[in-house]
């Protein structure tokens, strides 16, 4: 039953005999200093090196997760948790659970989620890999603030607390290493209290090699929030692009263009061309993407995108796409015409392509605004809607 227990000190636990006691133990003399209503409790993930029977013998409680995955280990163990307050840490003994004081003050204080902050508190020598301390956790913890303008400054710590109410409220769906990005970016879009506070890490105690793998943990980490960043991942990037095609096509739209002793013609144009399309179509996937997370609950709903949508109906989608359209029928017969003009014969590809280049960026993009406005537009049909079309589509078997 949940909220037995004001705490429940939570570990994630794969094979750690050989430091799971030590944990242990500090968790219960942290309890048994401070009086606190606690519980310990190990999410074992398939361990087979006996570290369920150590923790039992020490009187932690286990849950047994099927499902491998640090972030699945981590999701059960909250779920199991019976404390108003939870309170995880890795099971390797490179954090201190006998001084928590500080999670739990800020925690009585009202903080909604409580992080450690590793590159405060203090990193033991050889605690850390080199580029993990500093390249990996402070390039994304860097790219998780710009994204999403949160203050945690140690995205990674694996000492965090937290409401268990809270949290639980975000449903969290990552099973990997990238749940511990989840947590902070969820949290911080749904707007939650969120606190961080000095701790510190010591060199673990295992002999085997970490569960974490750099390369691939950190491009799960770096992929979640990008996924979870539509403007980062396609707007931003689509403005950009869709603005350097404009400027730099309307330059060479008359003709080349000479800097100092640089030229820039046709060719440079056609680049220009397709930072228009590409743009445009990356902006398009930004809408696109923003919505359907929105709908379906990835990320939670903005009050200004969602008039910004109201704004962007189908229908003025196609007229847009349509009037592009329009533009390179037109440029495709200015071209047809320049080419008129010498009898059908040689062309200048200086002068003659431009307008052909012109007419194939304003159809292409014409269409793909059409085709994006459809699929934007099936995103949005409410999913109650297509329940009923379901139930009241005829059944085959029937006679």
């Amino acid at each position: 039953m949940a909220d037995e227990f004001e705490l429940t000190i939570l570990m994630p636990c794969l094979n750690e005999a050989e430091t799971l006691a030590a944990c242990v133990g500090k968790a219960r003399s942290f309890l048994d200093r401070t009086g606190i209503a606690g519980e310990i409790v190990i999410a074992d993930n398939g361990s087979t090196d006996g570290s369920r029977e150590i923790a039992e013998n020490l009187g932690a409680r286990v849950v047994n997760i099927p499902e491998r995955g640090y972030g699945a280990a981590l999701a059960g163990g909250i779920q199991a948790a019976r404390g108003r307050f939870i309170i995880m840490g890795d099971a390797d003994d490179s954090y201190d659970f006998a001084n928590l004081d500080a999670f739990v003050s800020q925690l009585r204080a009202g903080a909604d989620l409580v992080m450690g902050n590793r590159f405060g508190g203090g990193i033991a020598p050889g605690a850390m890999p080199w580029h993990h301390r500093y390249i990996g956790n402070p390039l994304l913890s860097a790219i998780g603030r710009l994204f999403f303008h949160t203050p945690i400054g140690d995205f990674h710590c694996g000492l965090r607390g937290f409401s268990r109410a809270a949290i639980l409220a975000l449903n969290l769906r990552t099973s990997g290493m990238e749940f511990a990005s989840e947590m902070v970016v969820k949290a911080t879009l749904a707007q939650l209290d969120l606190r961080e506070v000095p701790t510190t890490l010591a060199k673990d105690g295992r002999s085997r090699k970490p569960h974490l793998r750099s390369i691939r943990d950190g491009w799960r980490h770096l992929r979640f929030l990008l996924l979870f960043s539509p403007r980062w991942l396609f707007l931003y990037p689509g403005i950009a692009l869709l603005a350097v095609g404009l400027l730099v096509g309307a330059i060479l739209l008359p003709g080349p263009a000479r800097f100092g002793r640089v030229s820039f013609d046709v060719h440079t144009f056609l680049v220009a061309a397709l930072c228009i399309i590409v743009g445009l179509q990356s902006i398009s996937f930004a809408v696109i993407g923003r919505r359907f997370a929105s709908r379906y609950g990835f990320i939670p709903r903005s009050s200004s995108y969602d008039r910004l949508l109201e704004a962007l109906t189908l229908e003025r989608i196609l007229l847009v796409a349509t009037t592009l359209m329009l533009i390179g029928i037109v440029a495709l017969l200015w071209g047809v015409a320049e080419w008129a003009e010498r009898d059908f014969g040689h062309l200048n590809p200086s002068s003659t392509m431009r307008p052909v280049i012109l007419a194939m960026t304003a159809l292409v993009s014409g269409f793909q605004l059409m085709m994006s406005g459809f699929m934007s537009s099936m995103i949005n049909i409410p999913i109650y809607e297509r329940r009923l079309a379901e139930t009241a589509r005829p059944d085959d078997t029937t006679p």
